[in-house]
């Protein structure tokens, strides 16, 4: 396959309300999209990377700049995606910036040939499970409304974002609320230290699924011990960026469960070799998810209907937090979402609507 041209296309997209981590809060995203476009087809990647280098090293300008600079010059002038990593390993790190590119490229490759991100990573089922990630409130009364509206809407698994001060007593209240049926797990996005275990094991009396990223993201020592401390299984997400981190915390008993995110580990291909790796040692996993549009949440729903897939993971529908998305909107049903079938992505961006929430094209002739 030749690549004739690529497209670096930003969009700004509103959030349906505000998104508030441990690390901030998100009320639009500056998303960048990258296009491929070959003679037989065009396949689309998108950058998972936040405005500001608060969740990881990367940030959007940082992405679109090394993809311009860098990642194109180094690829090959013919190739299909199994060279796009090869080509960009000697650039070290800017893994978003790397699953977006090698995204598009297999996209564009899939279409070409007729076959689904689905088919072509080793899908196991049609549909998903559905979790969806509840952020930090102001309120406790507020956070109960919220998991309320989600439980209703048939989310089969609620991820509440915790942090010192905001931890105990609102997991508390969602259990004393809606009950032990309820799956439900926290995520604290590196905003503990190992001097927080005490507190952290009082979590523990809620009958959670798991604890994520309590520690820093480059402490696996630090994870191996807290494990010894507490009954709730932890599960790693920041701290794995590759198959060599996922085998170093496996090895160290770091966790017993991984969240993988394509965009974080530098694409599908690294995230099929992850999850290939936890399946033979029996660490469960689960995809995590980034507020992607359509785009993205397509490819992370096929990747979510792999085997070793066996928790629900943050692939929620599209009104989760677009009112409108760039592609048909992806609609949960019976708490489930349907993997695309169709080649390559299985969706298209709409054009008028793309249009509308354009904020900048380049196109970079290769």
């Amino acid at each position: 396959m030749k690549i004739t041209g690529v497209e670096l296309r930003r969009i700004a997209m509103p959030l349906v309300a505000p998104f508030r981590t441990s690390f901030g809060t998100e009320t639009s995203r500056d998303v960048l999209l990258v296009r491929v476009v070959t003679p037989d087809a065009e396949g689309w990647g998108e950058c998972v990377a936040m405005s500001e280098p608060l969740y990881s090293s990367e940030y959007v300008e940082g992405a679109a700049e090394v993809i311009r600079r860098f990642l194109l010059p180094a690829l090959p002038k013919t190739l299909d995606v199994h060279d796009v990593g090869r080509a960009l390993e000697p650039i070290k790190g800017h893994r978003m910036a790397k699953a977006a590119l090698e995204t598009a490229v297999l996209d564009a490759q899939l279409r070409a040939a007729g076959e689904s991100f689905g088919r072509f990573l080793g899908a196991a089922r049609p549909r998903v499970p559905c979790g969806v990630s509840v952020g930090i409130m102001d309120s406790v009364p507020q956070l109960l409304d919220a998991v309320g509206g989600y439980l209703e809407e048939g989310y089969v698994r609620i991820k509440l974002k915790i942090e010192p001060g905001w931890d105990v007593e609102p997991v508390r209240a969602v259990r004393e609320r809606f009950g032990d049926d309820v799956l439900l797990q926290v995520d604290a996005n590196a905003a503990y230290s190992l001097t927080d275990a005490r507190r952290l094991a009082r979590l523990d009396a809620f009958d959670l699924l798991l604890i994520e990223q309590p520690l820093a993201n480059d402490d696996l020592v630090q994870h191996a011990k807290l494990a010894t401390q507490l009954k709730t299984p932890i599960c790693l997400d920041e701290s794995i960026e590759s198959a060599e981190h996922a085998a170093a915390a496996i090895a160290l008993g770091s966790c017993s469960i991984v969240n993988i995110k394509p965009g974080r580990i530098g694409g599908y291909l690294e995230a099929r070799r992850i999850h290939d790796l936890c399946r033979a040692n029996g660490i469960a996993v689960w995809c995590g998810g980034m507020l992607e549009t359509g785009l993205g949440r397509a490819a992370n729903v096929a990747l979510a209907a792999l085997p070793g897939f066996t928790l629900p993971g943050d692939t929620s529908g599209s009104r989760r937090y677009y009112a409108t998305d760039i592609t048909e909107p992806f609609e949960l049903v019976d708490g489930h979402l349907e993997v695309p079938a169709g080649p390559g992505l299985g969706v298209e961006p709409i054009p008028s609507v793309l249009d509308e929430v354009t904020t900048s094209t380049e196109w970079i002739t290769l």
